[in-house]
């Protein structure tokens, strides 16, 4: 018997209109790390960050960069959040509000969990959750 491919999520690109204000937005208000900061000789930057000891990283992809094979001629900011799970909605909401991050929705209660939308500078959209305690998830 042949034993299964392994495949893993490890990146998720979102486009942004400055790399240098959403690298300090991410390390700084959001709290994630850098995860790799490279510019080969007549490239682009490449910048990912990402949760601090999780091997998913978002890919900081500047909108209008350099691309040769023009496949990213058309991305541009925003669309549908991604979701971050948390342990305390409520209290991950107030330590990143307190550091100027922008909300636009405030916690709220649904059977699924508590959940916070904010947007990082380019419009992108990211729903903290905190799922109910008795999924039996974490």
């Amino acid at each position: 018997m042949q034993k299964a491919m392994t495949m893993r999520i490890t990146q998720i690109t979102i486009v942004v209109k400055d790399q240098a204000a959403s690298l300090e937005f991410f390390t700084s208000k959001v709290g994630f790390e850098k995860k790799t900061d490279v510019t080969p000789p007549g490239s682009y930057r490449w910048v990912t960050v990402g949760p601090k000891g999780q091997d998913l990283e978002l890919a900081l992809w500047q909108s209008g960069s350099p691309d040769p094979n023009g496949w990213s001629k058309d991305w541009k900011p925003g669309g549908p959040p991604m979701v971050l799970w948390v342990d305390d909605c409520r209290k991950a909401f107030a330590e990143m509000k307190a550091k100027g991050v922008r909300f636009v929705q405030e916690p709220y209660e649904v059977p699924w969990g508590t959940s916070a939308t904010f947007a990082d500078p380019d419009g992108n959209m990211f729903s903290l959750h905190q799922p109910p305690s008795n999924t039996g998830r974490s």
